[in-house]
């Protein structure tokens, strides 16, 4: 019943959708009132109704019900109740009802806390977000319901995929859904803009806290899928270019360029149609995310369903929302007249080389992403892009990017003197050049990447310092250092992200440049170096546990004479699926990780092992939490969050980007 109730739900939220999706649209366009109001309670019932339906699967999952297809296929009474609850969206259609669940949940957001916007904008927004849940709504009930019933219930389930029994899966798509629905109001508000002919720095104001949430939510999401890949499946990297991958990494960037150019239409009324073109292209490439992940056209190893008819289903969304859009934008454009005039050195340009560099890398990753399909159908030539060309031809891009940013971080609007900006940051371009030669005078004969990247990270980081120090105005230091609390968190939001940004350069960096891998027959109590380190295997055992078979080593680390960690990593063998996963065992350290693999026994009564040294790779992790809690920061800026002016600051110093 409770399954049913679900069913029913959600055919009325998408009902209610299409009414939220036309009646405000009609009440804007003739100026009604009460048509216009429709859309706040249609959005927030619209919710409400699928929260209920979500609901009711989850708790057909917590209750085992195998009556019900979807649980039969992805859960298991043995399973802890964390992944039966993570089973819900562990598959396609359950995680489809998830992206609805994150859809009309911004929507409500918009109808609760978008009272100060002006009635036919957030009607229209509003419209333009439900339009978009209609289509999904049609999708899921259409071609993906998750609530199908089972003639005959099994006794049991097949269980969830085993490499998704791990905490950072369970969390990880939540979050990046988040992020790739979150744009979607960045797209509302676009469309809405372009259907009123009026883009202007009240309409930037009101659009940069929700694509800030967004790119924070795609922030966490990307970094938690980027340490489960290294912990969990075993091959050590914490990025490999899959085409799933960059599909999250693609509205990653644009998010950051639309950031970046909103503030120069909200503080000099420049790059609008720029703006508006970023914030269709941001959701567009969201979508292509989701046509990637459902459709099979491209193989990876995180795709959720293999199915040609769901995949034209999103294709036909994909070109309706995005064709219709950028067709919207083409013919709106010419209205959108830019105020601001700015000199060739200045924050706008800083700003703008910034958004060439982001789009461009973007373009680039997205080239090499539907490369292998474009080749397999015009050239009938079936060939891979790997990481290879994804480093030679993205890194140059992040070069220019890391090099610019502590810079244009510090350029006055309109009109600057770059030497006279370029001062403050000597010290920090000294302390950088310094730790960039010593790296390369201590690893003698090795590439450029570590001492580049060591380089980069320290001269993003304490530029970013300098430029929060310059907005203490001019004084004594101690003076100066008592008024940095008092600064926008706007200003520390900026400066923590771009600090976070060149921490996880100096990981990224640091780690390619300088990893060490070995891999062995290991023979039990027969010690081996790695580096500077000893490893002892000291015993292999079976170790059962709740819901599969392990086979768990014991590694003794050791450096110097002295005891550093005892290391046990599996292979596991789950019985439902008979399917094997490796889980490595890994000693965290601040400067470098020991990373332990144990493989299979030998005839000799060895084991493969691989080790590897990982230096600063626990760096990658804290600089996207620093990214992320930067946009935490400037969310709960006042002027952001209310999307109100800014209030006078009581420093005296520079005003905030």
């Amino acid at each position: 019943m409770i399954v049913e109730l679900g069913h029913f739900a959600l055919i009325l939220a998408a009902i209610t959708a299409m009414v939220q999706a036309v009646i405000p649209l009609i009440g804007a366009h003739k100026r009604w009132p009460g048509w216009m109001a429709v859309a706040e309670p249609a959005a927030v019932i619209q919710f409400l109704l699928t929260a209920l339906s979500f609901g009711a699967l989850t708790y057909a999952f917590v209750l085992s019900d195998f009556s019900v297809q979807l649980v039969t296929a992805n859960s298991h009474t043995l399973k802890p109740m964390l992944y039966k609850i993570s089973g819900v969206w562990g598959n396609h259609e359950g995680s489809m009802l998830l992206w609805l669940l994150i859809l009309t949940l911004f929507g409500a957001c918009l109808a609760w806390f978008g009272g100060n916007l002006p009635p036919s904008l957030r009607a229209r927004a509003l419209a333009v977000q439900s339009a978009v849940g209609v289509a999904f709504f049609g999708f899921i009930l259409l071609t993906s319901n998750p609530f199908i019933r089972m003639k005959d219930a099994p006794f049991d389930g097949r269980g969830l995929n085993p490499l998704l029994q791990d905490p950072g899966l369970a969390f990880h798509p939540p979050f990046l859904y988040l992020g790739y629905v979150g744009l979607s109001m960045a797209f509302s508000f676009a469309i809405a803009a372009l259907i009123e002919g009026r883009v202007d720095a009240a309409w930037a104001r009101w659009v940069r806290p929700w694509t800030l949430a967004a790119w924070v939510f795609l922030t966490i999401g990307i970094a938690l899928g980027s340490w489960w890949a290294y912990y969990e499946l075993g091959w050590g990297g914490f990025w490999f270019w899959d085409p799933v991958e960059n599909a999250s990494f693609m509205p990653w960037l644009l998010a950051a360029a639309l950031l970046h150019s909103a503030i120069v239409v909200e503080k000099r009324e420049s790059l609008k149609s720029w703006t508006i073109l970023l914030a269709i292209l941001a959701f567009g490439f969201s979508l292509i995310g989701t046509f990637i992940v459902r459709s099979g056209v491209i193989t990876s190893v995180h795709a959720f369903a293999n199915d040609p008819e769901r995949g034209v289903y999103i294709l036909a969304i994909l070109a309706l929302f995005t064709g219709g859009g950028l067709t919207l934008f083409a013919a709106r454009a010419s209205t959108m007249e830019a105020k601001g005039v700015f000199g060739m050195v200045s924050r706008e340009s800083g700003l703008v080389l910034n958004n060439i560099l982001l789009a461009v890398s973007c373009f680039v990753v997205f080239v090499g992403t539907i490369w292998p399909l474009v080749s397999e159908i015009f050239f009938v030539r079936k060939l891979s892009v790997g990481p290879p060309f994804f480093n030679m031809a993205f890194t140059p891009f992040m070069i220019v990017l890391g090099i610019a940013m502590p810079i244009g971080g510090m350029l006055p609007w309109k009109r600057a003197k770059l030497g006279k900006v370029i001062r403050p940051l000597l010290p920090a371009l000294a302390l950088a050049v310094l730790l960039g030669g010593l790296a390369w005078t201590l690893q003698t004969g090795r590439s450029l990447l570590g001492p580049v990247g060591l380089f980069l990270g320290t001269w993003m980081v304490f530029g970013s310092v300098t430029d929060v120090y310059t907005r203490t105005g001019k004084g004594a230091i101690g003076a100066r250092l008592g008024r940095l609390g008092r600064l926008p968190r706007a200003d520390w939001g900026k400066a923590v992200a771009h600090a976070g940004m060149g921490v996880t350069m100096i990981g990224v960096s640091g780690l390619m440049a300088w990893e060490e891998e070995d891999i062995r027959v290991a023979y039990i109590d027969q010690p081996y170096m790695v580096g500077a380190y000893e490893l002892t295997l000291q015993n292999v055992r079976e170790a059962p546990g709740p819901n599969y078979l392990s086979t768990k080593g014991t590694v003794l680390v050791r450096k110097d004479g002295q005891d550093v960690a005892v290391l046990e990593p599996e292979k596991r063998v789950y019985p439902v699926s008979a399917m094997p996963t490796t889980e490595a065992a890994i000693d965290y350290r601040l400067m470098r990780d020991v990373y332990v693999v144990v493989g299979d026994p030998q005839d000799d009564g060895g084991y493969t092992v691989r080790t590897y040294i990982k230096p600063l790779t626990n760096w990658i992790w804290i600089g996207s939490a620093l990214m992320a809690l930067g946009g935490i920061f400037s969310l709960s800026d006042r002027r952001y969050r209310v999307a109100a002016g800014a209030r006078k600051s009581p420093t005296g110093g520079v005003p905030a980007e």
